[in-house]
């Protein structure tokens, strides 16, 4: 995959971290209204706090007649609900609250099971993440944490819900926007020479969490430039957006801690956006663009190269090396035969 030449800027410049900071300090994402989203039916996974609960808000803002909110904790989904309610004058079951755990492939299987109980499926956006303050396991794949649930657990999801896009309404395709972060440029990737690539990130010992949390979002740009190929724009436009640099969500919370943490978390404050202004990106990416952004990334609310390793020589080998590895592992899923189903 080469850098497609409607792209201003190079990977190599787009990856700096001056151009970052530079779009964060002058740049301030503007809130879509130019959308009417009466009659869709949208699907935000971390739906209950920071970008997902935004992006639900900004969803409900345009119109939005049914919102599923995607959450591991139901006491959460249920304090996020009375909060976007407010204020509202909403239909009986206009937002409802479903359980879907990432860290468990069988809840994220049961959740697009119970997706196919929808009237449509317009709106997906996929927010869930973690980025803990110690190394952790997953008890049942054994995989790192990181790995299972920005990653594995969120690429099975978006496989399984292809067919119900493509089933529930023909008339336009759906939108799936996978937050994504400008970070993703930004990892060593020390394992991207490793074969096989899950399992060398699966090693036991003590490891960069914040170069991980990276190599995650990475790995979700890699997959996400694949599956654009794969998936027909008259079923889903696939794209991915970063909300940029953001003060207020839970991402990454347990790392707020001693006094240095306390320093930084002040400066944040003043750089970074809300998570209700980072968000506007997210909501522009999934609503207001067509199929020019399939396989795209929006940052600071422009379509911009993801990070330089997708367009690579060398990025195609570990694509393609992760494509291989990521179909094997959701085998029990059928993904494979998913997306040739999808495409004929």
């Amino acid at each position: 995959m080469s850098a497609n030449h409607q792209y201003n800027i190079t990977p190599e410049k787009q990856a700096s971290l001056a151009r970052f900071f530079y779009n964060q300090l002058t740049v301030t994402p503007t809130e879509v209204r130019d959308v009417d989203l009466q009659g869709k039916t949208a699907i935000v996974t971390g739906a209950n706090s920071g970008v997902g609960f935004e992006s639900s808000r900004q969803l409900l803002d345009l119109g939005l007649s049914k919102l599923i909110l995607a959450v591991r904790s139901e006491e959460k989904g249920k304090a996020a609900l009375a909060k976007l309610s407010q204020g509202r004058t909403l239909d009986a079951n206009a937002i409802e609250v479903w359980l879907v755990d990432f860290s468990d492939y069988s809840s994220v299987v049961s959740f697009a099971e119970r997706t196919k109980s929808l009237e449509r499926l317009d709106i997906v956006i996929l927010s869930v993440g973690i980025f803990p303050a110690s190394r952790k396991f997953n008890e049942r794949t054994k995989h790192d944490e990181m790995i299972q649930v920005n990653y594995l657990s969120t690429a099975l999801l978006i496989i399984l819900l292809l067919p119900v896009c493509k089933a529930k309404d023909r008339s336009q395709p759906a939108r799936i926007t996978l937050v994504s972060s400008e970070v993703s440029a930004w990892t060593s990737f020390k394992e991207r020479n490793d074969r096989p690539l899950l399992s060398a990130l699966d090693k036991p010992g003590n490891i960069n969490l914040l170069d991980r949390m990276m190599v995650s979002k990475l790995l979700g740009q890699l997959f996400l430039a694949k599956l654009a190929k794969l998936v027909p724009t008259t079923v889903a436009i696939i794209n991915s957006a970063s909300p940029a640099g953001l003060h207020d969500t839970e991402f990454g919370k347990e790392h707020e801690k001693g006094v240095i943490a306390a320093i930084g978390k002040s400066v944040m404050r003043r750089i970074y956006y809300s998570s209700a202004v980072g968000s506007r990106t997210v909501v522009d990416a999934a609503v207001k663009h067509g199929k020019e952004t399939h396989g795209e990334f929006f940052s600071f609310q422009k379509i911009v190269p993801m990070a330089p390793l997708v367009y690579s020589s060398e990025g195609q080998d570990i694509r393609d090396q992760l494509w291989k590895e990521t179909m094997a592992e959701l085998s029990f899923a059928q993904v494979e035969t998913i997306l040739k189903e999808i495409s004929m």
